[in-house]
């Protein structure tokens, strides 16, 4: 569905994007990827591997919709992966957090309804669910957000969807590159918050993959939630470095000893396919859809009331092989 179509990212220069597009080429044949991005220096590094004809650079902040609005002329579909992502960075730089990841959010959803854009589906985070530190808050802020525009859309083509998952092996963000650092530099032993702490865990080729099959099955206001496995943090520091004693540091300001996907408050909204929940609208849209069954034609089921979908009470975790196997291959 994306050979001949011309598709954007903003963030496209993070670890999501890179992949993405590496999947994208080589799976399509599209009119156009653009990667939107306000870093020149990340850009310029990522011409030196992406520099196919369909290939386009944007210099551009999601905060000002303006460059918005005219990068996204001709677009068919939209990922909007940009995001203030650091924790402790978000709570003590609140107000830039609530610019890119709510503003930005705005800006996003009026470009493409300005520009009659196809589907946009933005990535949020397990932190948006039950959030206790502001840059889960703002995610959450940003979901309801996308999920309300298809409202805002009225006659417009503009579809919206937001997909949530885990931590991602290896990215930028992951723990893993920190302690792969710790032992390059000779440490003695791995900083461990709580040794009780569980992550999902996803690699970057299955997010992707996850984001691009979306497209193919939204109707527009869903929140759609892959089922991945959990992963033990002592058992993580295991699989990078076995045998190394661990410190306990003590949980940060605004992280939790287990994320949640999927909210007992939002069971009653909640539907479970084969191999993935979607999180049905909270409010009404002018136009009902029957979220039960996709566009693909698969069928859902409801879950049970009160149902949690949470990495401590996952019925599938990673055993440390599984989780070196993982760490190996991204």
């Amino acid at each position: 569905m994306f050979s001949n179509k011309s598709i954007l990212i903003t963030g496209g220069t993070g670890s999501f994007g890179k992949q993405y597009v590496e999947t994208i080429l080589e799976r399509f044949k599209p009119k156009k990827v653009i990667i939107y991005s306000r870093d020149e220096l990340k850009q310029f590094e990522m011409q030196q591997t992406f520099n196919a004809s369909e290939m386009r650079y944007f210099i551009g902040d999601v905060r000002d919709a303006e460059r918005l609005s005219q990068a996204m002329r001709g677009v068919d579909y939209v990922i909007h992966a940009a995001a203030l992502k650091q924790v402790p960075a978000a709570e003590y730089n609140p107000m830039e957090c609530v610019k890119t990841n709510i503003h930005g959010a705005q800006n996003v959803i009026k470009a493409a309804i300005e520009n009659e854009v196809e589907k946009v589906i933005a990535l949020s985070t397990d932190k948006a669910a039950n959030p206790i530190n502001l840059y889960g808050a703002t995610k959450l802020v940003s979901d309801k957000l996308f999920v309300a525009a298809n409202n805002m859309a009225g006659g417009h083509v503009t579809r919206f969807s937001v997909v949530r998952y885990g931590n991602v092996v290896g990215s930028r963000g992951s723990v893993v590159p920190f302690f792969e650092k710790l032992i390059a530099e000779g440490a003695k032993e791995i900083p461990i918050t709580d040794p009780r702490m569980s992550r999902f865990w996803i690699s970057l080729k299955d997010g992707v993959n996850f984001v691009l099959s979306n497209f193919e099955r939204m109707h527009g206001g869903e929140v759609f939630v892959p089922k991945i496995p959990s992963m033990r943090i002592t058992d993580l520091a295991e699989a990078i470095a076995p045998g190394m004693p661990i410190k306990v540091i003590g949980i940060r300001p605004g992280e939790k000893l287990h994320e949640i996907m999927v909210p007992a408050d939002d069971s009653h909204l909640t539907l479970e396919f084969e191999n993935h929940y979607v999180i049905k609208p909270a409010i009404r849209f002018a136009h009902p859809v029957d979220y039960s069954i996709d566009v693909t034609g698969k069928k859902g089921i409801l879950v049970k009331q009160g149902f949690e979908y949470n990495s401590g009470t996952n019925l599938d975790f990673l055993t440390v092989e599984q989780l070196r196997e993982m760490n190996q291959r991204s």
